[in-house]
């Protein structure tokens, strides 16, 4: 079926009887070349799923260590793991999960110097990142190179997700910036650290997150693109809200002003 071996016959067994998804889509997890960014709360879950949907080639960019104050929320890591470099510890349990997954890491910070080139290899980027230079830096480079965009945030009890692609229909997908124009002013949101955040929270939006890019790879379903989806944990709520493209925006609009970040 499609080219799978007996073991990948047996492995996504599950996957292969879903008619939306069968032996072409598997296929296509196969071949895709994913990037995550940030081995954290959302990228543990993101890459664990990752992993055991068989996406081909999965990079893992981070330039932290594991802590012991990381295992409340990030799942890829073990009492064990820490003092290691994140992506060498991600690498052997994504290995350790499905060995039919190349993993690329790069224990490096993204950075305006670097990020063309390194999503220049990839399908598609699932941004868990932390920051937001780092977010904001994601979404105009995968913006300029024309790559999907899977971004998610999760703070105390909420979280927030979406997938950008307007390169792919200017003028009526939004871009990140249609919504969030700048950056808040630094020190204005607490991060992680300050204001807390409840594990299993981020294990949601790191969940719906990998959810989210396996549709983009395959082509199932509804893409979240000119949607922001909004979880409130403690109230068992989700909310789906519209994001209109923004004719005045700085990097998609009708008169842009930014530019690509250094190749």
């Amino acid at each position: 079926m499609a080219g799978l071996s007996d073991d990948e016959l047996d492995r996504y067994a599950r996957h292969l009887v879903l008619r939306e998804l069968g032996g072409a889509g598997q296929a296509k997890l196969r071949a895709a070349r994913v990037l995550v960014v940030g081995a954290g709360g959302l990228g543990s879950p993101v890459a664990l799923y990752l992993a055991a949907a068989g996406v081909g080639t999965l990079g893992l960019a981070d330039d932290d260590r594991v802590s012991l104050s990381n295992l409340q929320r990030q799942v890829l890591f073990r009492t064990a793991d820490v003092g290691r470099p994140k992506v060498e510890a991600a690498a052997g349990a994504v290995a350790a999960l499905n060995p039919g997954v190349r993993v690329v890491t790069h224990p490096f910070r993204v950075a305006a110097d670097n990020v063309m080139g390194l999503i220049a290899g990839y399908d598609l980027v699932a941004d868990g990142s932390d920051n937001f230079p780092t977010r904001f830096l994601l979404g105009d480079a995968c913006f300029f190179a024309a790559k999907p965009l899977v971004s998610a945030a999760v703070t105390e009890f909420e979280g927030q997700l979406s997938t950008w692609k307007a390169y792919a229909a200017h003028g009526t997908l939004p871009c990140h910036r249609c919504l969030f124009p700048e950056p808040p002013p630094p020190g204005t949101v607490p991060n992680c650290s300050e204001a807390g955040v409840l594990g299993a929270a981020a294990g949601v939006m790191g969940s719906l997150q990998a959810l989210e890019a396996i549709k983009e790879i395959t082509g199932i379903g509804t893409s979240l693109a000119g949607k922001l989806l909004v979880y409130e944990a403690l109230a068992a709520r989700f909310r789906t809200i519209a994001v209109p493209a923004d004719p005045a925006c700085a990097l998609c609009g009708t008169n842009p002003s930014l530019m690509a970040p250094q190749a």
